[in-house]
């Protein structure tokens, strides 16, 4: 079987709307930090901080995050 993770459109999705990634972390209540790592696919969120961002961002977290199959 191959093995998955998690893929995102975070960072497309925040700069089409204007935001940088201190803007997104105050509106969520995570650190700017937390947005770099999730963005860059070095830390997947919790449930809840996917929701919260796909709420403040104005989609669908399964328009937000998407698994990588990889062989």
């Amino acid at each position: 079987m191959a093995e998955r993770r998690l893929g995102n459109r975070l960072k497309e999705i925040r700069t089409a709307q204007g935001l940088t990634q201190t803007d997104l972390a105050a509106r969520v209540g995570v650190s700017r930090k937390t947005i770099n790592t999730v963005e860059n696919l070095v830390f997947v969120p919790s449930t809840i901080l996917a929701l919260a961002l796909a709420k403040t961002l104005g989609t669908t977290v399964e328009a937000l995050f998407y698994l990588i199959a990889e062989d």
